[in-house]
């Protein structure tokens, strides 16, 4: 008789046991699936990088920001590491910090334009510093010196960050110059070998 009622309670013991168990694997799927808590693990395991949703002081977003993060990892996405985003950042300025913020974002958008064109190189650092057959600058700061002695704007700054976060406003453009600056010789060979977009600012783009 006794035997009966000590094996029903541990059956009833095991179910109870079991039920919490499921229980507490479901509150960690839960957590799991969190937008919060998979910014947490990716700033946790991935390279530092310096991106648009970086915040100060190392403190993590919140509320609209974390829904900032998953919206721009679902669009451009664009991740560099801190060299990369420095040489970006100081080509940036260099070829356009008297421009708009806008003007700031089309020389950025050009030079991640590059990076994913299979006729230039892959990087942004090796698009930066590229030079034709000829021996001429693809961005002439970056062999005049101007590059090494900006300082980069927070204007700056955000237009990049807004390029990388996805904003690309560039329709595709692989070049751009400055007619009042350039030279008539190398606009002539702007117009007759590329196809003129748009111009903006002091700059033309060309695909």
């Amino acid at each position: 008789m006794y035997k009966k009622y000590i094996s029903a309670l541990a059956l009833w013991n095991l179910v109870l046991f079991l039920a919490a168990v499921n229980i507490t694997e479901l509150k960690i799927n839960h957590i799991l699936v969190t937008p919060a808590f998979r910014m947490n693990m990716e700033i946790a395991l991935a390279p530092r990088v310096r991106t648009s949703f970086d915040v100060p002081n190392g403190m993590l977003a919140s509320g609209q920001r974390i829904i900032d993060y998953v919206v721009m990892e679902d669009a451009r996405g664009i991740l560099l590491s801190e060299e990369e985003y420095d040489v970006l950042t100081r080509i940036v300025e260099a070829e356009a910090g008297g421009e708009d913020t806008e003007g700031k974002m089309l020389v950025a958008g050009v030079v991640l334009n590059r990076v994913g064109d299979d006729r230039f190189p892959d990087t942004v650092k090796e698009v930066v510093f590229q030079r034709s057959r000829s021996g001429t600058a693809q961005f002439s700061p970056a062999y005049s010196g101007r590059y090494y002695r900006v300082v980069v704007s927070e204007d700056t700054i955000e237009a990049v960050d807004r390029v990388l976060a996805g904003e690309d406003i560039s329709e595709g453009a692989l070049y751009f110059a400055s007619r009042r600056y350039a030279g008539s010789e190398k606009m002539r060979w702007f117009d007759e070998h590329l196809t003129f977009l748009f111009s903006h600012g002091g700059h033309e783009f060309f695909h």
